[in-house]
């Protein structure tokens, strides 16, 4: 009885200071999303220095679809300012006539191997494609690009290339991130570097990795092998981002990190936005099912030969399609083409946009878009010219994760503008000025403000500069 009372007694005197492992507090992690540095390098971009410009009497494609005649822009300190008619100079802004001219946002390419895979063409330059495992999300477009590619220069100036997306090559599964850069030259890749736009993650499904595994008599051989090796991979990085979140959340041990699994969990954290080439149409549905099984999401099929075949699926899917005006047939997963893709995929409601995948059609983009428009309207679909320019910007800024500051001539945005020497759609039309941020990086008419790489600099002809 006496140590009854006395074990009572203790209780009492410990009332609410109880300790026992299941009333601690829970050790808690550094917080969601801060295992590790998700931004190890971090963009140094900054805006070449720019004026205050008002570009009058211009018929004006807005990117987003509008098209306004006898348009006028005002962009200052980087950004746009005003759009419409009528609008007046202020002090100290340069007006620039631009009668009989067109003035659209500047282009964008979503699918660019430029600084990859760079001119001169030779094996010393190419690093592309990492092909020495069909899994190799670990790798990184940005730390193979060479800034001083004379293919950028040629971009800006011959097509009106503002930002562009450089990405790994399609020989493995998992091909790497990609990353978005602004046309500049810089001393390095960082400082082309878009700043805050999202990585990609580039995918390949078809040919090319069952023909690059499989010749060298490993998995994947077949499309089932494509999709086995997938599934595995996801499966694996989904344990993996469970592993991560219980660490950031709880604290203990930490994981050990997978650079290929970090990439892959964000993706499925919604950070990295997937870029997956892919021809086929029936191939395209079995992707966007097995992204639902494993809770992701493809932003984008890159090439999409078939894609007017499930452009509802597309829709449905919020999947973009990325693909080429009349590029077919090279092999058999890029025969069953039709002209007409972006149209119908345009009157389908889908996302779509034009891409290059070369170094010389990214300088001619807008010609792309005028042979697209053209079939289109040949089989019946009423596509303006306004509506067809949102194929090279305001459809790319979204499957970019830019949108909301590039792709389109609205107030807010980056000063991202093309001057045309004619109308766009036309052979003969070359881009007259490139800003890029307001600063004017490209005139024809002086010969001063013509890009140049370093690479170029002191060899005959000094490239562009005649």
């Amino acid at each position: 009885m006496l140590g009854a009372a006395l074990a009572l007694a203790g209780c009492a005197e410990n009332a609410g200071e109880a300790k026992s492992s299941s009333s601690e507090p829970a050790a808690r992690g550094p917080g969601k999303g801060k295992g590790y540095s998700h931004d190890p390098f971090p963009s140094t971009y900054r805006a070449y220095p720019g004026a205050p410009t008002l570009v009058t009497n211009v018929t004006i494609f807005d990117g987003e679809g509008g098209r306004i005649d006898n348009g006028a822009v005002l962009f200052r300190d980087g950004k746009i300012v005003e759009v419409g008619q009528g609008l007046s100079a202020g002090a100290g802004v340069t007006v620039i006539d631009g009668q009989g001219k067109y003035l659209t946002p500047g282009v964008i390419d979503i699918h660019s191997h430029l600084g990859d895979y760079p001119s001169p063409g030779v094996e010393a330059l190419s690093d592309g494609n990492e092909m020495t495992s069909p899994v190799t999300a670990e790798v990184w477009a940005e730390h193979s690009v060479w800034p001083q590619d004379p293919g950028f220069g040629r971009a800006l100036a011959n097509g009106g290339v503002t930002t562009l997306q450089i990405l790994p090559g399609s020989a493995n599964l998992f091909g790497g991130r990609s990353v978005t850069v602004k046309n500049v030259y810089a001393r390095t890749m960082q400082g082309m570097k878009f700043p805050g736009a999202p990585y990609g993650l580039k995918m390949a499904c078809g040919e090319n990795p069952k023909r690059v595994y499989g010749g060298k008599g490993r998995a994947p051989s077949t499309r089932m092998g494509n999709i086995a090796v997938d599934r595995a991979t996801w499966a694996k990085a989904v344990e993996y981002k469970r592993r991560w979140d219980k660490y950031e959340d709880k604290g203990g041990e930490p994981p050990a990190r997978d650079l290929a699994m970090d990439t892959l969990r964000g993706v499925l954290e919604g950070e990295i936005l997937v870029q997956n080439h892919c021809y086929r149409a029936d191939e395209m549905a079995v992707v966007m099912d097995m992204a639902k099984e494993f809770g992701y999401r493809v932003t984008a099929f890159h090439h999409a030969v078939e894609a007017y075949k499930i452009a509802d699926l597309l829709k449905a899917n919020n999947a973009c399609a990325a693909v080429w005006a009349d590029w077919y047939g090279f092999k058999v997963e890029s025969y069953d083409a039709v002209n007409e893709n972006l149209a119908i995929l345009e009157k389908e409601g889908a996302c779509a946009m034009i891409h290059s995948d070369d170094a010389n059609g990214i300088q001619r983009l807008n010609q792309e878009v005028a042979k697209a428009r053209a079939s289109g309207i040949k089989a019946g679909f009423d596509i303006s010219e306004a509506a067809a320019w949102r194929w090279l910007a305001i459809n790319p800024a979204k499957a970019l994760g830019i949108a909301d500051r590039t792709g389109s001539l609205k107030p807010g945005k980056m000063a991202d503008v093309v001057l045309w020497n004619g109308n766009p759609f036309s052979v003969y039309t070359r881009p007259q000025m490139v800003w890029v941020d307001g600063a004017l990086l490209y005139d024809a008419n002086n010969p001063k403000l013509r890009p140049v790489s370093d690479f170029e600099l002191g060899q005959p002809g000094e490239g562009d500069v005649k």
